[in-house]
């Protein structure tokens, strides 16, 4: 077998490869489409910090219902919807949710002949007025539900279609 050669007599095996200039213009093409797809791949809370979030939620009116047992006074638990937040009557804890995550409340008007406003209120016997707080991002639901007779603090998934 004969060595391959160009008419001029130069050896082509050298010329097998890539030149520096058509790498780098590969890797500037990679970078431009990678520019247009990076701002439509979904970003925000995934499932699983939506669930913790439910979760801590959930062990605070816990916190806040041990706290009114224990010390034999109401504690209020304040949820401010618009502000995303939910703050322990008992303590400095807090827990504040993700602008892409909805948080809804539904609480009772009126606990204890009082006005019970944005409050969940647990009393010395272990009863609350009871409420449910919704966190949702897309098709994800988690409610955290507080019973009012027992005072009972449940987290359940649904799934929004």
């Amino acid at each position: 077998m004969l060595p391959l050669t160009s008419p001029a007599g130069r050896d082509d095996a050298r010329e097998h490869g890539f030149t520096l200039i058509e790498i780098v213009c590969v890797v500037a093409i990679l970078a431009i489409l990678a520019a247009m797809i990076m701002p439509q791949l979904p970003r925000g809370t995934s499932r699983a910090r939506l669930e913790s979030y439910a979760i801590a939620t959930a062990a605070l009116l816990k916190a806040d219902r041990n706290a009114a047992i224990r010390t034999g006074t109401s504690v209020a638990t304040e949820i401010d919807a618009a502000a995303r937040l939910v703050r322990s009557g008992a303590s400095e804890r807090f827990v504040r949710v993700p602008d892409d995550v909805d948080l809804d409340a539904l609480l009772s008007a009126r606990c204890s002949e009082r006005r019970a406003g944005r409050t969940i209120r647990f009393f010395s016997s272990g009863m609350s007025c009871g409420g449910v707080i919704a966190l949702s991002r897309q098709n994800v639901s988690y409610e955290v539900r507080v019973n009012w007779m027992t005072g009972g603090v449940e987290v359940a998934a649904r799934d929004r279609t």
